[in-house]
């Protein structure tokens, strides 16, 4: 090997490059270190550069810094947006490197749609269940009330826009909206009266219930006028009903099929 220069030269060459490559990573980590490069700006920002609504970016910032880590080129903004999405009202936020010593976070805010359970937390227009101020999440609209198994939120909320379609004939909106532990559905309105339609043992099960309401229900209202407490509709061909002064039956219900 050693009477071989072809094979010398190439190792030379290789070690050679080895060295240069060695000393150039030592440059690059010591220009790392500089203080120049130390996190100096943390620019937190709405997304579209909308203002935001229940989040200071002044308090924001300051909160999050001490859990920052690194400088310009060694933060891991991964990590960086862990920590703000762990921040009250966040629902999501994206983080950039801004030269040399910035970094900017687009923070997109949890609009509140109304409660979830009874544990204080709050539920999102788009099905995400987050904690907290719940004074302030009131500030911006009437909060709605909704309770469901783990995992259902967006199933709720999706429910939700199809019961005020369903029911946008009679001019009645869902202010109140319950999925049991056995997926039976329960919606109150926003005159007072609760609905009862079931579980969804088809695609169309919970739809064909509400058409049935929709249709018999200027009826109903026309006897009982806004009497009406509750409406069970899990029946076949009719429906169970309680209204105030009713006392027909043992428990105060009467039935009907498309009659009161």
């Amino acid at each position: 090997m050693w009477h071989d220069v072809r094979m010398l030269n190439a190792t030379a060459n290789s070690l050679f490059g080895l060295v240069v490559l060695a000393l150039m990573a030592s440059c690059l980590w010591w220009v790392a270190q500089r203080p120049y490069f130390t996190l100096e700006v943390i620019r937190v920002e709405g997304e579209g550069h909308a203002a935001l609504r229940h989040i200071n970016p002044l308090t924001v910032r300051s909160a999050v810094l001490a859990r920052i880590k690194g400088n310009f080129f060694t933060a891991n903004l991964d990590e960086v947006r862990k920590t703000f999405e762990s921040v009250p009202w966040v629902h999501k936020a994206t983080v950039r490197r801004s030269w040399p010593n910035q970094l900017i976070v687009t923070i997109e805010e949890h609009v509140p749609l109304g409660t979830w359970g009874d544990d204080g937390r709050l539920l999102s227009v788009k099905g995400d269940v987050f904690v907290a101020n719940l004074a302030e999440a009131e500030e911006d609209a009437q909060l709605l009330a909704f309770n469901g198994p783990d995992g259902s939120e967006k199933e709720v909320v999706a429910r939700l826009q199809d019961l005020n379609r369903w029911f946008a004939p009679l001019k009645l909106t869902a202010e109140e909206l319950n999925l049991s532990d056995r997926y039976a559905w329960t919606v109150r309105m926003n005159n007072g009266m609760t609905i009862e339609l079931g579980r969804e043992k088809t695609a169309t099960t919970l739809k064909e219930r509400a058409d049935r309401l929709v249709a018999i229900y200027p009826q109903l209202v026309a006897h009982l006028q806004d009497r009406i407490e509750n409406i069970d509709m899990r029946y076949p061909n009719g429906l169970a009903l309680r209204a105030q002064g009713l006392n027909i039956g043992t428990n105060g219900n009467k039935k009907a099929n498309g009659k009161t």
